[in-house]
């Protein structure tokens, strides 16, 4: 369970980070991202959703 509040935690800080850094930037993305056809939006959360799997089988087996 300590895992889960890490990685939720550690996602939070990216996510706050992006917010806090480039605020512009995310807004211009919000309003370019319903123009997007649902697979390409489908195609990015596959390969998001691979590197995340396959960092956390690497973080935990180096």
């Amino acid at each position: 369970m300590s895992m889960f509040f890490l990685a939720v935690g550690l996602v939070l800080v990216v996510e706050g980070l992006a917010y806090a850094l480039a605020p512009s930037f995310i807004r211009r993305m919000a309003e370019e991202l319903p123009k997007l056809a649902d697979e390409y939006l489908r195609i990015f959360g596959v390969a998001a959703l691979a590197i995340g799997v396959g960092l956390v089988y690497l973080a935990r087996h180096l």
